[in-house]
């Protein structure tokens, strides 16, 4: 399917109009998502979760990213398409060959970090949660650009403005158990399972949940 009949399925809007619509508040409710940028959420979830890893997963993703790249020019100054063309850049960097795994990295930081500028806090942190991921998962100097003092800056910040976001604390905890600190990782894992279920995103509530349950189990069996 080519990249022109991708726009069509998001709306039939894309079609019948010839240039980007800026994004305001009147443009939108302040909490709501255009049904694009909600699709791109809810398709990116079950590639996620619902697609065995392999390269019919990564395809997908793929497909889904070129989908994500057009909504977020859709919608110039948006957050939340910049955090979900981010999210799924990203996800195309893991799963990408070593040859063009840091071009998607590199392409999704500063797509995270134009959402960041325009609202860390939108959806949860999610482009302030996402940065940090990228910091402390992506290798440093001289191969990459990662860097683990600005990634725990960024997640530390990324639970303060999101006390309620699953995302921010499950990966806090994750770069803390990477780091070794298994005390405070505990204590970020246990808050995380404290929040309260999340009735719209049910398949990627519950994964996040089975992850944090598993790491915690791991801190467990190394004391």
């Amino acid at each position: 399917m080519t990249l022109k009949s991708r726009i069509t399925l998001f709306s039939f809007v894309f079609a019948a109009l010839l240039v980007a619509r800026p994004y305001t508040l009147s443009s939108q409710a302040a909490d709501a998502l255009p049904p694009e940028v909600r699709r791109l959420q809810t398709k990116w979830e079950a590639i996620k979760f619902g697609v065995p890893e392999g390269d019919d997963q990564t395809n997908q993703m793929n497909a889904l990213g070129e989908d994500a790249d057009a909504v977020a020019a859709y919608f110039p100054g948006m957050p939340e398409a910049l955090i979900w063309d981010g999210i799924i850049t990203s996800e195309r960097a893991s799963m990408a060959s070593t040859f063009y795994a840091l071009g998607f990295a590199k392409r999704a930081r500063d797509i995270l970090e134009q959402a960041y500028n325009l609202d860390p806090a939108k959806l949860e942190a999610g482009a302030t949660t996402s940065l940090g991921v990228l910091y402390y998962r992506v290798p440093g100097f001289p191969i990459g650009f990662g860097d683990k003092a600005r990634a725990r800056q960024l997640l530390e910040q990324a639970v303060k403005l999101a006390p309620n976001g699953l995302d921010a604390w499950y990966f806090y905890g994750d770069f803390l158990y990477t780091q070794n600190e298994l005390p405070k990782a505990t204590e970020v894992f246990q808050h995380a399972l404290k929040i309260p279920q999340h009735p719209d995103r049910p398949l990627w509530d519950k994964n996040r949940r089975l992850v944090i349950e598993e790491l915690l189990a791991k801190i467990e069996s190394k004391r």
